[in-house]
């Protein structure tokens, strides 16, 4: 590795100097096959060749349309062996939303991953500035590349005047990526990412802990995001395998066979997974077995939380009946577990340590390339996002907003001169979230800054941490906090349909549809009383009055979601204005 990570370039040459024989895995014929160090090479000098010869040069923009997948990686890669920036875009976006980025970037190629990625281009080709479109899949169209045949076409073996050159190019101040923000409060804006932002960050972010080329983990988090891009670009220099995993269904299954060393999920991914345990043990003696063995794992989770292995014979015995359950469904071998992308919840990482897993939690932005903070194996605080990296000062502000500055902040947003200048306070970044930083030195993030709620009494609330406590719960997918403005805090609640459904059965509850189901006097006691259960721990302007359930689930389709899974507040409130108003008309 080298001494000093300038360049995301010296990345993709430390992984072809070490020459293993496997750096990714991927399925092909449902089988998971193998590239070595040396095809990896090939295969992206191959690309990054086609690329120049199409007159792409530094500091044009290339932009990536795709699921996980090796080829994603590939031609970031190859772009950045140019000098060309890459544009990151979500495979879950819409023609409209795809052309908006392409335009917005001035674009000037695009890699697309499949036929139905390729007809969002398509259909929308001529109002954006594309010149060129590389197709992953093997797909016949008129006026497209199929990117397998520029990556055969790389040397067989490594070309020193390309490897100069492409070392040469990139400077720590060149612009590396556009990344769009995804828009939980209106349209998206392209944050400008220097290789000096992401190499400085990448440098430090997994001090702490130790992982090399034994390491195995699973990309399946959207590579359009910064976490899962600077996640696996981190991973690689480091040795570890990358298995890819395109789709987020086929994830249960891929932990089962590729058996990671290292997880890391959004916590929607760590919240399946215990609301599975928890509601597999709803009879006895199930019921009885589990509330036990969690009666001991609490006991032990100071244990857990520093890092140790109970000895006691209670332990031992909880953990061959449970706790290797819940981690058989992670595959069985991993050692180190990550949450990142939004707030775990204090209740689920409880849970986990009880199981005799500790979740590090950690913390940071696009803006910052993106690590703030994060929880290692050396350093660890629940209920916290760990200490912030060596590469970044932060300090809250007078109304407790979190402030950053170091080189992994970025440049600004494209375009977009006012809203950088708005971005900064006296050389600071504004993050947007509220936080303090304890007397060891851990940060903790209270809420965003825009979500605080005033009622109309003048009463400030945190939505988020209720908001998890709720979800804590497998009948809840996702609660919204409401009130601001208003006299009394409520609810929305988007329920667990399968698992209420089945509640429903079981309770001779008749449904002929979801809104039947939402409506019904029993379901709405269910969900009254899951409310009150957490009332009982809030403060009594914070407790929640009314309950609202809704019949839909929450999407990045129906844009209730944004495309990395986050929750946008404000269009939830919009979809069911009427339902709300309707709600807090009946007092």
């Amino acid at each position: 590795m080298w001494m000093t990570l300038a360049t995301l370039n010296q990345i993709f040459f430390s992984i072809a100097d070490r020459n293993q024989s496997c750096v990714m895995k991927h399925q092909l014929s449902d089988q998971w096959t193998a590239i070595s160090a040396a095809d990896l090479y090939r295969d992206v000098v191959g690309v990054s060749r086609a690329l120049r010869e199409w007159g792409i040069s530094k500091g044009d923009r290339v932009a990536i349309l795709s699921e996980n997948r090796p080829e994603w990686t590939m031609a970031d890669f190859a772009c950045l062996l140019i000098g060309a920036v890459v544009v990151p875009i979500y495979a879950t976006l819409t023609e409209d939303q795809t052309a908006y980025i392409l335009r917005d970037s001035g674009a000037r190629a695009v890699f697309v991953s499949s036929k139905k990625q390729l007809q969002k281009v398509l259909d929308k080709r001529d109002s954006t500035p594309i010149e060129r479109i590389v197709v992953m899949d093997e797909v016949e169209s008129d006026g497209v590349v199929c990117m397998h045949e520029l990556r055969k076409n790389g040397p067989a073996q490594r070309d020193a005047s390309f490897d100069e050159l492409a070392l040469s190019i990139a400077t720590p101040n060149d612009l590396a990526t556009i990344i769009y923000t995804s828009g939980t409060t209106g349209t998206p804006k392209g944050a400008m990412l220097t290789h000096g932002n992401i190499a400085s960050n990448i440098a430090c972010s997994l001090n702490g802990f130790d992982i090399g080329p034994s390491d195995t983990s699973i990309s399946f988090l959207p590579l359009s995001h910064i976490t899962a891009r600077h996640l696996d670009l981190a991973l690689l220099y480091r040795g570890a395998t990358l298995a890819y995993a395109p789709f987020i269904e086929q994830l249960p299954k891929a932990l089962l066979e590729v058996r990671p060393t290292l997880v890391v999920a959004v916590p929607r991914v760590y919240e399946k997974v215990y609301a599975k345990a928890d509601l597999s043990a709803t009879t006895f003696p199930k019921n009885s077995i589990y509330r036990w063995a969690l009666a001991t794992g609490r006991a032990h989770r100071k244990e857990i939380l520093a890092g140790k292995r109970p000895a006691s014979l209670n332990w031992k015995l909880a953990n061959a009946v449970l706790y290797e359950r819940v981690r058989a469904g992670f595959g069985g071998h991993a050692r180190c577990f990550i949450s990142g992308g939004a707030p775990l919840g204090r209740e689920l990482a409880e849970w986990y340590a009880d199981m005799g897993i500790r979740i590090q939690e950690g913390y940071g932005l696009t803006e910052t390339s993106p690590v703030i903070a994060l929880n290692t194996p050396k350093a660890h605080k629940l209920g916290t996002v760990g200490k912030t990296l060596s590469n970044v000062e932060v300090r809250i502000a007078e109304d407790g907003e979190i402030l950053v500055r170091g080189p992994s902040v970025f440049q600004g947003y494209w375009n977009l001169p006012e809203e950088t200048r708005n971005a900064f306070e006296d050389g600071w970044f504004k993050t947007g979230d509220i936080g303090n930083i304890d007397a060891d030195g851990f940060l903790s993030i209270t809420d965003r800054k825009k979500d605080l709620i005033k009622t109309s009494g003048g009463k400030f609330i945190a939505p988020q941490p209720i908001e998890n406590s709720l979800k804590h719960n497998p009948l809840v997918v996702e609660a919204v906090v409401l009130g601001d403005k208003r006299k009394f805090p409520a609810v929305l609640i988007a329920p667990s349909f399968p698992l209420l459904e089945n509640w429903a059965r079981s309770h001779q509850v008749s449904f002929a549809s979801r809104q039947e189901l939402v409506t019904d006097p029993a379901v709405r006691t269910l969900y009254e009383q899951i409310v009150e259960s957490v009332n009982q721990n809030l403060a009594r302007f914070e407790k929640l009055k009314k309950v609202l359930l809704v019949p839909d689930e929450f999407s990045a389709e129906n844009e209730t979601l944004t495309a990395s899974m986050k929750l946008r507040r404000r269009a939830v409130e919009k979809r069911y204005a009427k339902e709300i108003e309707g709600m807090y008309s009946q007092v």
